[in-house]
């Protein structure tokens, strides 16, 4: 089996490759190889021919996502354009590559007049990631809509996966480590655009007015205890503005971290870690991270 560098490829392999720029916290070190294939066929041959001992890792919009400065070992796959095409399936579903964002699948849902798919809006991410994460919001969740989803498993099998084999839960998936979502296949509903148009609004109006959107954040830090919301035990244990380096705990919605402009992912993973110790003191309540922590320390 192949290294990285000794595998032929149609589209873009580059070494030490700068992965700040490709997350929403702007932080964290190089991976050891990005990987952009040109199609399916492309990434299928790749993994095929890496040595199985080489890590792969999926990035899509890099939302919920910290990226440790010492860098991603292995590699680290992101689809581009090619992996982005939505289609109409029928009349109420879509197909949609793994690199395509949720703002073009609920506006696309919007166009062929489906409705439910519309909380994809204020999702920053990629189908890929909410296929791994079950991604949701505003009380919906990918498994509410996924009809199956088609991956490249780290081997370069190219497999068809129903809803159940996924083996969803809260903001996790079965989904193969090394494993690479290319497509996936959404169901939603008949709905007037208008309507859909009106929904989507709601929603990021919603999430405008209580969301610092508008910063290097990550999305929701923290997932929902057990009959509760992360944000109130954060609060309530007085970490709202807590600071560590050049991270500091949002005073707009206290569930996100902030880089207010020169954090390390280590002082942004290090403030969460101190987060989660003073709400486990004051209420007992021991939050687990809904956001990612991936590369060397």
């Amino acid at each position: 089996m192949s290294t990285p560098d000794k595998i032929e490829v149609r589209g873009k392999l580059t070494p030490d490759a700068p992965l700040a720029k490709l997350v929403w916290f702007k932080s964290g070190g190089n991976a050891d190889w990005l990987f952009e294939p040109a199609d399916i066929e492309d990434l299928s041959d790749f993994l095929k021919a890496l040595d199985p001992d080489v890590p792969v890792m999926g990035l899509g919009l890099g939302s919920n996502l910290i990226i440790r400065d010492g860098g991603v070992p292995g590699v680290v796959v992101k689809l581009g354009k090619s992996f982005a095409q939505v289609e109409r399936v029928d009349t109420v579903s879509l197909r949609c590559g793994g690199g395509a964002h949720g703002v073009l699948v609920s506006s696309k849902a919007r166009d062929a007049g489906i409705g439910g798919l519309e909380f994809l809006r204020s999702i920053p991410g990629t189908v890929g990631g909410f296929v791994r994460m079950n991604g949701g919001a505003y009380g919906r969740e990918t498994k509410d809509v996924l009809i199956d989803a088609e991956i490249v498993t780290r081997e370069g099998e190219v497999k068809r996966l129903d809803n159940a084999d996924l083996g969803y839960s809260y903001r996790h998936s079965e989904l193969p480590d090394g494993a690479i979502v290319v497509a996936a296949t959404f169901r939603g509903h008949p709905e007037h655009p208008d309507v859909v148009q009106a929904e989507m609004d709601r929603i990021q109006e919603a999430r405008e007015n209580s969301q610092p959107v508008r910063t290097k954040t990550g999305g929701s830090t923290f997932k929902n205890p057990e009959g509760g919301k992360a944000w109130e035990q954060v609060d309530a244990a007085g970490c709202r503005g807590l600071k560590k380096g050049g991270a500091m705990v949002s005073e707009k919605h206290c569930n996100f971290l902030i880089n207010t402009g020169d954090a390390t992912s280590a002082d942004i993973e290090d403030l969460g870690d101190e987060v989660r110790e003073k709400v486990k003191q004051h209420s007992g309540v021991e939050l687990e991270w809904e956001i990612k922590r991936v590369g060397r320390r």
